[in-house]
């Protein structure tokens, strides 16, 4: 039998594909490439060339965890939008088939190569949907770009990566550095890594264990340098936290990476345009978990977004 991951891959795409999404690479520059999923009507194919045409309803942008890319990460969520929304669901460098050749990892340059997508996708305002990782490049696309962020929706992330909220993880989760959790080697380092990920550890066989690690850690020295580039000393830590944006936190009740007391210091922190929800049995991957409850959440905060 063949790697699972390989053969889940094209029917995972292929549900998309019947959602009304088309898998694209947009050049960002010379030696930068984006991959990422556009509503199909948003690209216009003439004479072999590919134009790109704004989208028709309210934008949304999804951004993934470190966990896997895009499309695995959001497949759920992508299902349960694209009727009522234009829905973008782009790779970060070094995850699908997005890459560079600059030597840059900081959130600021994601932050830019994704700003920088949208804007030959011809994509002028949306809202932000970030799960751990993508969240975090979202605040700062946020803060960089407030006039393409319309609002965030907000799970399982901080602001910044801080030396003192990685060490305080690393103290609880018994890790070294980030890289022993999110760049696991082993089945059991990848088990150690769904456990901390998720309120309770799905069964699998050791044998799709062992076909994740073969598919989905590719990268390996370039997304060590990400881990490394994320974690802001204390010098260059920002005490800004006032941003333009509504933001609407939605977590796991149990996220054991950055807990609900983490999350309601950030809602204190962000002030009176900031929500914080939580969902029961959830824990740091909530929209993997629990995608029902979290669908049913995120399109209310959507329902709202739009409207305002």
């Amino acid at each position: 039998m063949g790697n699972t991951i390989v053969v889940l891959t094209p029917l995972i795409h292929g549900l998309v594909k019947l959602a009304g999404l088309t898998r694209q690479t947009v050049e960002i520059e010379p030696g930068t490439l984006m991959n990422i999923w556009v509503p199909k009507e948003t690209v216009i194919t003439n004479d072999k060339n590919i134009v790109y045409v704004p989208p028709t309803k309210p934008a949304i942008v999804l951004l993934h965890s470190f966990a896997m890319d895009g499309i695995f990460t959001w497949f759920l969520q992508v299902l349960a939008l694209t009727r009522e929304y234009a829905v973008y669901v782009p790779d970060l460098l070094f995850f699908g088939g997005s890459i560079t050749d600059r030597n840059e990892r900081s959130a600021s340059f994601l932050a830019e190569f994704v700003a920088k997508g949208l804007g030959k996708l011809r994509v002028e305002k949306v809202t932000l949907v970030g799960l751990s990782y993508g969240g975090m490049v979202g605040f700062k696309m946020a803060k960089l770009y407030p006039k393409l962020v319309k609002s965030m929706v907000m799970s399982g992330t901080v602001i910044e990566l801080t030396e003192a909220i990685s060490r305080d993880s690393y103290r609880r989760l018994g890790l070294r550095r980030w890289s022993d959790l999110l760049m696991p080697e082993t089945v059991e380092g990848l088990k150690m890594m769904f456990s901390i990920g998720f309120h309770k550890l799905p069964w699998l066989p050791d044998f799709i264990y062992e076909d994740i690690l073969e598919t989905m850690f590719t990268n390996r020295k370039e997304r060590n340098e990400l881990l490394e580039d994320l974690i802001v000393s204390v010098k260059d830590a920002t005490s800004d936290t006032n941003y333009s944006q509504e933001i609407h936190m939605v977590w796991g009740d149990d996220d054991k990476i950055f807990n609900l007391d983490l999350a309601l210091t950030m809602k204190t922190q962000l002030g009176d345009k900031t929500t914080l929800a939580w969902i029961k049995d959830a824990g740091h991957l909530v929209s993997l978990e629990q995608p029902f409850k979290y669908n049913k959440r995120l399109k209310c905060i959507l329902e709202h977004a739009s409207k305002v």
